[in-house]
C-alpha cells in the first residue's frame, strides 16, 4: 500500500504525537549578594520581618514549614495590592522556599520561589521569581510580567541591602561594589 496517512508506517505502526504540554512563564529576577547563604536564608525565613525590608510585601505571616500557609499582600508597582495564601511545597535552609497557589479562580497553578545559590563561602545569588503553569499560565502571567519583574527586582536589591549590611556588622565583610 503506497499512499495513507502520514502518520503511519508499515513497520512501525502509528506514529501518533501526544499534544505538546501547555506552557506556561517563568518571571524570575537574580541578583549576586555579598554575604553569606545563612545570612540571605536568616533574612528570608523570617516571613513576619518581610514588610521591615520588602518593598513588594508591606503584609506577611506564616511560618516556613512544608504544608503551613503564608498570607500575604503584595504591592507591585503600578498595580493594585493583591492578597494571597500560599501553601510552602518545600524549604531547605540557606538554599529555597517555594510555595504554590493558584489564580483565575483556581485555573492556574502558580509556584512562587526564592532561592539562594552559594557561589563561594561569603558570597551568592538571590532568585525571585513565579513559575505560572497550565493551558491558561501564559495569557495569566503575560499582564503582569513588567511589573512582575520590577518588583522582583526591588524585592532582591532591598535583600541584597539587608544582607550586606548584616554581614559587615556580624563579621566585618567588605563593602559591595554597586
Amino acid at each position: 500500500m503506497t499512499g495513507g496517512p502520514d502518520f503511519y508506517n508499515r513497520r512501525k505502526g502509528f506514529d501518533i504525537k501526544p499534544p505538546a504540554p501547555p506552557e506556561g512563564m517563568k518571571i524570575e529576577s537574580r541578583i549576586g549578594v555579598q554575604a553569606p547563604a545563612d545570612v540571605v536564608w536568616d533574612i528570608l525565613q523570617d516571613v513576619a520581618a518581610w514588610p521591615d525590608w520588602n518593598p513588594i510585601y508591606p503584609k506577611a505571616s506564616g511560618v516556613v514549614r512544608i504544608g503551613e500557609r503564608l498570607t500575604y499582600a503584595r504591592a507591585m508597582p503600578g498595580r493594585p495590592h493583591d492578597q494571597f495564601q500560599a501553601t510552602v511545597l518545600d524549604w531547605t535552609p540557606n538554599e529555597l522556599l517555594h510555595v504554590r497557589r493558584a489564580v483565575m479562580g483556581g485555573l492556574v497553578p502558580v509556584i512562587q520561589y526564592w532561592e539562594i545559590d552559594t557561589l563561594a563561602e561569603e558570597n551568592c545569588v538571590f532568585s525571585s521569581g513565579e513559575l505560572y503553569a497550565g493551558w491558561l499560565g501564559r495569557s495569566a502571567a503575560q499582564s503582569l510580567r513588567r511589573a512582575l519583574r520590577r518588583g522582583f527586582e526591588a524585592e532582591g536589591e532591598a535583600l541584597k541591602a539587608r544582607a550586606e549590611a548584616a554581614w559587615r556588622e556580624r563579621r566585618g565583610a567588605p563593602k559591595s561594589q554597586a
